[in-house]
């Protein structure tokens, strides 16, 4: 290698800004032993409801060495999605999770995170390593977390001090021994916005989220057609994930808007009432989401999220 590994870092981070990523950061691979046991507490109770994939896989869950043999450098990126568009005050609109509105963030990030690999094998040579995006067992929010790019606040979610929250989050697991970057003190302090707000009361005070109450399990990957009527009615519109943890965030005064066309909204996603939601046939739900996170839930889906917060739904 012709270059110092901190200048290689220093050079990867910079890359990393120039592909579009909002930060990066690195942490040493090794076995997350305090997140092991806090992972085992939240599955013995009973709080991933009805997500059985989070039980399997423990062990790569909690060591990157076992998805990457030879790991030494988790490479943590984020990269915001935010769009400057104000929700409309309408009791008829549905509401979709801001992070739905545009391209889906697996294909974005994979794409980008791919550059961002083929960058570092140029400069490094031979290389070993994968790129993850949400679709792994990973725990992206604790290696961004350990790489400095943030904290993880009482909703769960990882948070910035200059960006917000309103971001996803990506990482290159590579057998290079990279210097790693340092954690960053929590500044969630006293604060319990989220947890006051929170529709459902599904943020334990505890700092965990109890799957079994969330807006974005049930609407996302809950695979069932029922849900209790006592917590439907609490869904207050929401027909795909849920934002309010993030929108009361005070740290969100920071949040940036996106600059990459494929997380532009979509026409509609903001405004749409319920009921025009509701008349969507098959034809035209692919056409509208196609290439869309929304699509995960598919069409039965998606016509059950609205069922469940039409007014006139006698089971609301």
């Amino acid at each position: 290698m012709s270059i110092t590994r901190e200048k290689l870092a220093q050079s990867l981070k910079a890359e990393a800004l120039r592909l579009g990523f909002s930060a990066c950061g690195i942490s040493k691979a090794d076995f997350l032993e305090d997140e092991a046991r806090k992972l085992e507490a939240w599955l013995t109770g009973g709080h991933q409801a009805g997500m059985a994939w989070m039980e399997g896989h423990f062990d790569k869950r909690t060591d990157p060495r076992k998805l990457v043999v030879g790991a030494k450098s988790v490479i943590s990126v984020i990269h915001t999605y935010y769009q400057p568009i104000e929700r409309p005050n309408q009791p008829t609109a549905g509401k979709i999770s801001r992070y739905a509105w545009g391209d889906d963030y697996h294909d974005v990030l994979k794409d980008k995170l791919r550059m961002l690999f083929h960058w570092l094998e140029d400069h490094v040579g031979t290389l070993h390593g994968r790129a993850f995006v949400d679709s792994a067992p990973v725990m992206d929010k604790v290696w961004a977390a350990k790489s400095g790019l943030g904290w993880i606040g009482k909703n769960t979610n990882l948070i910035s001090r200059t960006s917000g929250s309103f971001f996803f989050i990506g990482e290159l697991i590579v057998d290079l021994d990279l210097p790693p970057d340092s954690p960053i003190p929590d500044y969630c302090g006293s604060c319990t916005h989220c947890i006051d707000a929170c529709p459902t009361d599904a943020i334990h005070p505890t700092g965990f989220v109890q799957a079994e109450k969330c807006i974005s399990y049930w609407t996302i990957e809950h695979k069932g057609t029922e849900a209790p009527v006592s917590l439907t009615r609490q869904f207050d519109q929401w027909i795909f994930g849920c934002d309010v943890c993030q929108e009361v965030c005070p740290w969100n005064k920071f949040k940036k808007p996106t600059k990459e066309p494929r997380f532009e909204a979509r026409s509609g996603m903001a405004d749409t009432p319920l009921q025009t939601w509701m008349e969507l046939d098959l034809e035209e739900f692919r056409k509208r989401f196609k290439g869309n996170p929304i699509k995960r839930t598919k069409y039965e889906g998606f016509k059950r999220n609205i069922r469940w917060v039409l007014p006139d739904n006698p089971s609301s």
